[in-house]
């Protein structure tokens, strides 16, 4: 019999290994794709946001309204500050940015894999590439692997099978299929931290590829002030990415504040008295907008006049007609996956005794900047130290 077994090789399944065996339980883990941490790598090409370094109170209510319990618990217990000392404890210098976004000195995920596998080599991990999980009878896990059929049946098994974004590097969700044939609640998956759709006219094509910047976003309750990026299929980056939670809504309204900095009375003040001095000249000489703020008023009001005593909140709340989120698998993470419903406060399956879950599986939603990451780390460790304690040999 198995010991311990981890089924997925990214952020989460790797910290459960870790917990696992510093707990002195024998640990195998298994990954379906070729290599370890793919996503993970992926994150770090464009710099390594581990965490936000800020106080715990700012940093659980960034994850929203609806973070269950158990979360708040595993979050408190592997926090930014532990985050930051965990990676240090790799021989992995970090800095925090101004934002308050750390960072490891390398930037790239690269190095801190490397020498946290090394560690978990050190401590006796055993470990498997190619091997996809397929179904689970009892205690006794299938796997498709390069030598054919397997089973294993360990004594404890933790899940981290991810989300259901970026599936060509491991996060197919196909496993909520299955657990949804055991009876097991799974929330359907929903794209988060995506690009928006807009059918932008050709009037925009020259834009393409520029950041609109000094501008608000809003969408329902939420509102963002990060920047965006204009592209063929509509908007990326971070100030959109934020309002997912809200743009998932079918018909959801979105509007763009050009000017942020200024109150609908400050706007209004700056407007001629009348409307003779001609639309692009308010925008260009009045208001110093740059081309492509104005070039996204041209696109919304397809050269239609606004009445001029309505200018001033056109202004500040600018309707952006858009066709919903990008596909699913494009987003950086997901929302929806196994139900905390589900789960003990431990994050075992309460109807399958000495099966833990951890990860993006889990049906929690976060924005980009760090807090993806933590609450991976997180719930892998919370899974690991719990599995350990559970079914001693």
């Amino acid at each position: 019999m198995t010991d311990a077994l981890v089924i997925g090789g990214g952020p989460a399944g790797l910290m459960a290994a870790e917990a696992l065996l510093t707990a002195g339980r024998t640990v195998t883990l298994v990954e379906a794709k070729p290599s370890l941490g793919r996503k993970f790598l992926m994150a770090g090409k464009s710099g390594l946001n581990l965490t936000r370094m800020q106080a715990l109170g700012p940093f659980l209510a960034s994850y929203g309204k609806g973070l269950s319990p158990t979360m708040r618990a595993c979050l408190k217990a592997f926090g930014p500050e532990e985050v930051r000392a965990w990676t240090e404890g790799l021989g992995q210098a970090t800095f925090a940015g101004s934002t308050g976004r750390l960072f490891p000195h390398a930037m790239k995920a690269s190095p801190l894999l490397r020498a946290w596998l090394d560690r978990l080599d050190a401590l006796g991990l055993e470990r498997h590439t190619r091997w996809r999980w397929l179904d689970w009878d009892r205690n006794a896990h299938h796997f498709d692997t390069p030598e054919g059929p397997r089973v294993l049946t360990p004594r404890v098994t933790v899940f981290a099978l991810g989300g259901a974004s970026w599936a060509r590097l491991g996060s197919d969700g196909q496993w909520a299929a299955r657990f949804a044939g055991h009876g097991i609640g799974v929330t359907p998956f929903a794209p988060s931290n995506v690009g928006l759709r807009v059918n932008w006219t050709e009037h925009m094509t020259p834009h393409f590829g520029q950041p609109i910047k000094s501008v608000a976003w809003r969408a329902g309750d939420l509102v963002s002030r990060g920047e965006a990026v204009l592209s063929a299929n509509g908007l990326e980056g971070g100030g959109i990415y934020t309002l997912a939670a809200a743009l998932r809504t079918e018909g959801a309204t979105l509007t763009v504040d050009l000017l942020p900095d200024l109150s609908i009375e400050e706007v209004t003040a700056k407007l001629p008295d009348t409307a003779r001095k001609g639309m692009a000249k308010i925008l260009r000489n009045t208001l110093r907008l740059p081309p492509i703020k104005i070039a996204l008023w041209n696109e919304v009001t397809k050269g239609k006049p606004v009445a001029f005593g309505e200018l001033a909140q056109w202004l500040k709340a600018l309707p952006l007609p858009h066709a919903g989120l990008r596909p699913l698998d494009e987003a950086i993470s997901t929302a929806g996956g196994l139900s905390f419903d589900a789960l003990d406060d431990t994050l075992m399956l309460r109807d399958r005794p000495g099966t833990f879950c951890a990860g993006e599986m889990l049906d929690w939603d976060a924005p980009t900047g760090g807090y993806l990451l933590t609450a991976c780390f997180a719930t892998g460790l919370w899974a690991g130290r719990h599995a350990a304690d559970y079914d001693r040999p």
